[in-house]
Formats: structure tokens, C-alpha cells, sequence
């Protein structure tokens, strides 16, 4: 079932939104092939160096919107990206969903963890954003 692309402003299916992913990773190097070890520990042939595609404000806030597509009607108060690699498209989805962002940044055991004053309520429904999971 098709649904509206808010950023062409017509219906598209999921499958043209991934085609439009694989051109922008491709145009900017963010898809690199050959062989890598995954921080999971597991193995692919391909590995996503998002940093590439988001260092473009019209990537990053495309990939926001996109993502923001799947979550625009639960309610979200506030979205999480760990610094550094999730705070640009954790401000993008904020943007996209209408709410505001926080990160969180590792503290001396590792542990991500809300700082600098930033709140979250209780009861608060929060998303969290991150650029790269394996």
C-alpha cells in the first residue's frame, strides 16, 4: 500500500524510499563494500558510514523524515540520540515528529546517560535514535 511522501509531496511505497536511501549512500561513499566485523560481532559485506550521508543537511533531514514517518502518530515527546554518531539524525527526527531532541553521552564506566540539565518527564514517551545498529 503506497503512502504519502511527505518530501515529494506524492504517494510512494517503501520500496521507492529504500531505492532513494541506496542512490544517497551510494552519491555520498556512506556504502562501503568488501568485508567487516561488526561491533555484534557478526560479518557483512556491507557496512554504512552514516556520518557520509548525514553530513548533508538535505540527506540528513530526508532520512529524518523518513524514519519520523513510522512513528508520527505515537505520541512522542522527545527523541534520544547518543552523542556523537546519533545526534544529527536524532535532531532530524525531532524535527520531523514536531518534538524536542536530547543526547545522551557516555559516562567514565561507558554507560550513555541523560546530562546537562536535559529532563525527561515522567511518563514522558521517548524514541530513541541512533545512526548505525548491528
Amino acid at each position: 500500500m503506497a503512502k504519502e511522501n511527505r518530501l515529494m509531496g506524492e504517494q510512494s511505497t517503501g520500496s521507492d524510499m529504500e531505492r532513494e536511501l541506496e542512490r544517497g549512500l551510494r552519491e555520498t561513499g556512506a556504502m562501503l563494500e568488501g568485508h567487516f566485523l561488526l561491533r555484534s560481532g557478526k560479518h557483512s559485506s556491507v557496512y554504512f558510514q552514516m556520518a557520509l550521508l548525514l553530513q548533508h543537511p538535505e540527506w540528513a533531514e530526508r532520512c529524518g523524515r523518513w524514519i519520523a514517518e513510522g512513528w508520527s502518530d505515537a505520541g512522542i515527546d522527545c527523541v534520544v540520540g547518543p552523542a556523537m554518531g546519533g545526534v544529527i539524525i536524532a535532531h532530524e527526527v525531532a524535527r520531523a515528529l514536531g518534538c524536542r531532541c536530547i543526547f545522551a553521552e557516555k559516562d567514565a564506566a561507558g554507560r550513555l546517560t541523560i546530562r546537562r540539565n536535559f529532563q525527561i518527564a515522567p511518563g514522558s514517551r521517548v524514541l530513541v535514535a541512533e545512526d548505525v545498529v548491528t
